[in-house]
Order: structure tokens, then C-alpha cells, then sequence
């Protein structure tokens, strides 16, 4: 467990399966939207299969987790949304293993939802999720903010900049 995570089990309760039933945190607070299965880098989805776009979710958020200085382990708490509750529970084999491979054994405060559809029509999961830095990541997060204020001013003087999304 991260120094910024502290989990809680109500006394009497029978032991969580995959998540903690509650997780107290400590220092900053990076809350990561909603990622889906597709590479970041073209934005297109490289399979239609449940499994490996959880996967590729996982790997979404621990990016996010990741630029701002954290870790696995600093996942605190994670909500994920899937398409077909039934592709779900017939992926769970390799759903542990894609877990495994990215957190070994931590398991934070986590919900799994059955939804109708998500905005992006071949997504078949979506994962928010709140990760609780420490120290360690205010070096990393200092350099990302200095790099965007770098970026912006860069983009000021080329005559862009202006406007929004």
C-alpha cells in the first residue's frame, strides 16, 4: 500500500474480494476522468474485445496517475462502466490478469456499472477513477505545470492560444 492510502474494513464484515470496502487518503488528490480502451496516440480502438479494451483503459488511467507523479499503488478509488455485464463476467479470467499485471495486489475502493452505451459507439468500458499523491509527486507535477505554461506561452506567440476546445 502507498504511504497515502489507508484502508478500512468495518469490523465483522467479511473480507472484500477484488477492492477495499473504503480507502481514507492522505495529500494531493488527482482525480482522473473517464478512459477508455483505445490508444491515446492515434485515438482509434484495437479491439472490439471487452478484455483487452479494459486493459487498454488501465493503461489510459495509470497514464493520467503516472503524469501527475503517482503510481499504481496511489489508486485510490475507481469506477468502471461496462457495456455487457454477461462480456464482463465471461472475461473475468482475463480481466484479473490484465489487474494483476498493472497493480499486483492492491485493490482500491471500486464499482462496476452496467450501462446502455457510452459516448464513444465501440468503447465497451469506461474507468474514472482518484488517486491520492504524495510527495513524491510534486516534483513531477511542478514540471507538468511548467511545461503547459511553457506550451501556452509558446502557442501565444506563434498567434494561437486563443479561444477554447
Amino acid at each position: 500500500m502507498s504511504g497515502g492510502l489507508e484502508l478500512v474494513q468495518p469490523a465483522g464484515w467479511p473480507a472484500p474480494r477484488g477492492y477495499a470496502n473504503g480507502v481514507v487518503t492522505r495529500g494531493r488528490t488527482l482525480h482522473i476522468a473517464g478512459q477508455i480502451g483505445w490508444d491515446p496516440a492515434s485515438g482509434q480502438f484495437q479491439s472490439d474485445d471487452l478484455a483487452e479494451q479494459f486493459a487498454q483503459a488501465l493503461d489510459n488511467v495509470l497514464a493520467v496517475v503516472a503524469a501527475a507523479g503517482g503510481e499504481p499503488g496511489d489508486v485510490a478509488r475507481m469506477t468502471v462502466y461496462v457495456t455487457d455485464l454477461e462480456a464482463y463476467r465471461g472475461s473475468l479470467r482475463a480481466v484479473g490478469a490484465a489487474w494483476r499485471a498493472r497493480f499486483g495486489k492492491h485493490f482500491p475502493a471500486m464499482a462496476l456499472v452496467g450501462v446502455a452505451g457510452l459516448v464513444e459507439r465501440r468503447a465497451l468500458v469506461e474507468i474514472e477513477a482518484v488517486a491520492a499523491l504524495d510527495a513524491r509527486g510534486e516534483a513531477a507535477a511542478q514540471g507538468s505545470h511548467e511545461a503547459l505554461a511553457a506550451a501556452s506561452a509558446s502557442a501565444s506567440a506563434r498567434g494561437g492560444g486563443e479561444g477554447g476546445p
